[in-house]
């Protein structure tokens, strides 16, 4: 089963300082075919305007991932840690038994944009948690690259989550295979270009709910930048 979704058909947030668009319901969004998919919860597009920024608030039991794509992210947190996230790099929190934090972007006249994962963890209650690790455009180039996984397999990110996530850049002449459980589900998230997954042709923003399938090509790309999951039931 491949069920594609258009940028378009996603939920919409205005807040004047933050645009979002929701893949999945969230906040004031609700829509009862879309509560998240296997164990990924919430693909927030979030573009936050200059000098703006998320104030402190609370999570629990919830790997959550920032995945930057221009601008910067400053975060800071109840756990110590103060950082900058740039594109490129793959943050991970596990809210696990309650964490605090803020976002903010701190440039005086530059956007940031990037994409907020939420995936639920495998036990609730476990040790808040925290980390970054940088991927270099050509490690993601004409291949999907494992950002982030359960056990940190190939220099990823680790999460307590039953989830693999792979990001990948294609362009014309560069295609990639990635052999999936028919057992499990997968999502493709097209973050910008233009990217043809299993005969169907995705812009930017498109996404695609994966069951039953053994197999994902991906081909036929014009500047694309994708993110998989693999995910499960």
């Amino acid at each position: 089963m491949l069920e594609l979704r258009k940028s378009d058909d996603r939920g919409l947030a205005d807040h004047g300082w933050l645009q979002s668009r929701h893949s999945f319901s969230f906040a004031g969004y609700h829509d009862a075919r879309y509560m998240g998919w296997g164990n990924l919860r919430v693909i927030n597009e979030d573009r936050i305007a200059p000098g703006t920024g998320f104030g402190t608030h609370g999570h629990r039991d919830m790997e959550i991932i920032s995945y930057v794509l221009s601008g910067s992210l400053a975060h800071k947190d109840t756990l110590g840690n103060v950082k900058a996230i740039p594109p490129g790099d793959v943050q991970r929190m596990s809210a696990g038994t309650g964490v605090r934090h803020s976002e903010f972007n701190h440039a005086p006249n530059d956007t940031t944009h990037f994409l907020q994962i939420w995936i639920e963890p495998d036990e609730a209650g476990v040790a808040p948690g925290y980390a970054q690790k940088s991927f270099a455009d050509a490690d993601k180039r004409g291949r999907l690259r494992l950002v982030a996984s359960k056990d940190g397999a190939e220099g990823s990110v680790s999460m307590h989550a039953d989830a693999a996530l792979y990001a990948g850049l294609f362009d014309a002449g560069e295609s990639a295979e990635l052999a999936l459980d028919a057992a499990r589900k997968a999502y493709v998230h097209l973050v910008r270009g233009r990217l043809t997954v299993n005969g169907q042709v995705l812009q930017a923003g498109d996404a695609l709910r994966v069951q039953g399938e053994s197999r994902l090509t991906l081909s036929d790309g014009e500047d694309a930048e994708v993110l998989v999951f693999d995910l499960a039931p």
